[in-house]
């Protein structure tokens, strides 16, 4: 085992780091969730990654957007995010695509053979189609989205169709949710949670959380688990 993974041991044991080290996870979005995301799987062991995002980065992604500087403004993204995993873990085999989810190019940019798929993209239709992609190949989906001081995490598992319960329909949400803002923490918190899963799944290690909803309201202070 690479020493680089030695604190991982007693909370993770070799077999189990062997599994991450083995595993193929793709991340739909590399900004504020996403950044975090491929940080803390790179630095774990997940030493195969797809990264898909066709966004550059602006100004207002240098508040929560742990990948954007003041020196990469108007780089890709995903592009950035190589660069940076590749100096954290050089063993990752790591696929950079530069291109936005759609329906019509999603059977050909995700992986079909990925072992999981997260989703941190920041809209609802996205959403959807990774539900659908992932239902029709049999790929569990990590979910996760914040706004304001909230922030959601489930675990999908083919056939769940939990995006759907979550989402009464593919419309964005109205003005008023969208105008809550996105806070640093609450997108390091939730991408550590979505990270979370993704380790307890890959290792069946602890009780996933499939068929629910993780809702965080941290003006409050408060942390529910919903049956879905």
């Amino acid at each position: 085992m690479d020493n680089r993974y030695i604190k991982n041991l007693n909370a993770l044991s070799e077999e189990d780091i062997l599994k991450l080290n083995k595993s193929h996870v793709c991340v739909v979005g590399c900004g504020g969730l996403g950044g975090y995301i491929l940080e803390f799987i790179s630095r774990i062991g997940i030493e195969k990654i797809t990264a898909v995002d066709g966004d550059v980065f602006d100004e207002s992604n240098l508040n929560r957007q742990l990948l954007s500087t003041s020196e990469n403004l108007g780089f890709w993204k995903v592009v950035e995010a190589q660069k940076r995993i590749k100096l954290i873990n050089p063993n990752v085999d790591f696929t950079a695509i530069k291109n936005r989810i759609t329906e019509k190019n999603i059977n050909k940019l995700l992986p079909k053979n990925a072992n999981c798929i997260i989703d941190a993209v920041d809209n609802v239709k996205t959403r959807f189609l990774l539900e659908e992609f992932t239902d029709k190949n049999n790929i569990p989906l990590v979910h996760g989205a914040i706004g304001g001081w909230y922030g959601q995490v489930s675990v999908i598992m083919p056939g769940d169709k939990t995006i759907s319960k979550i989402y009464q329909n593919k419309e964005e949400p109205n003005k008023e949710v969208k105008s809550m803002g996105n806070l640093p923490h609450i997108a390091s918190l939730i991408a550590s949670l979505e990270v979370n899963e993704v380790v307890k799944l890959l290792t069946d290690k602890g009780n996933l959380l499939t068929n629910k909803l993780l809702y965080i309201d941290l003006k409050s202070n408060s942390y529910d688990t919903f049956e879905l």
